[in-house]
């Protein structure tokens, strides 16, 4: 079962690639709780309506955005996603490029949550500049101070007791 959730998983980027969200939403539980990278902002996304929602705003800020999967690892009922982004932002020749790695949670061959694990950049001693930490470095890291305010961003958060 777990090697279907790998193939899968390719199936929702290469929905997202294709530009067709009524795809997306077939591999997506209808109580499907997604936790973008701009929850910290805007806050997660409920149901179908919430992934269409955000389909549209990536879709209205970056039209030509694309996303090659370099690796689907496969965590029994998760899948652990090694993905390269480009794009170009809306009425800009500036390119975007970013790398992520995305959670999914499977429930009955559907996605029933996930999200981008979060990276954490560090400096490149041989080029100066920033990189980002691979998955399992990621994954394995021993929380910091910030993983007490998860989920409460704004004026007035406060730690979790």
């Amino acid at each position: 079962m777990s090697q279907e959730h790998v193939e899968l998983h390719r199936r929702v980027a290469r929905a997202f690639d294709d530009k067709d969200p009524d795809a997306l939403l077939a591999l997506m539980d209808d109580q499907v709780e997604a936790v973008p990278r701009v929850a910290p902002m805007e806050g997660g996304l409920t149901g179908h309506e919430g992934i269409r929602q955000w389909w549209e705003s990536v879709h209205a800020t970056f039209p030509d955005f694309v996303t090659e999967v370099v690796e689907v690892r496969d965590l029994g009922d998760m899948t652990l996603a090694d993905l390269r982004h480009r794009a170009h932002g809306a009425g800009s020749d500036t390119p975007v490029e970013q790398r992520s790695w995305h959670v999914a949670e499977w429930r009955n061959a559907k996605v029933f949550g996930g999200g981008p694990t979060p990276p954490k950049p560090t400096r490149s001693k041989s080029r100066g500049g920033a990189r980002v930490k691979g998955p399992t470095e990621t994954l394995a890291r021993r929380p910091g101070p910030r993983a007490a305010f998860r989920g409460r961003a704004g004026p007035g958060a406060r730690p979790r007791e």
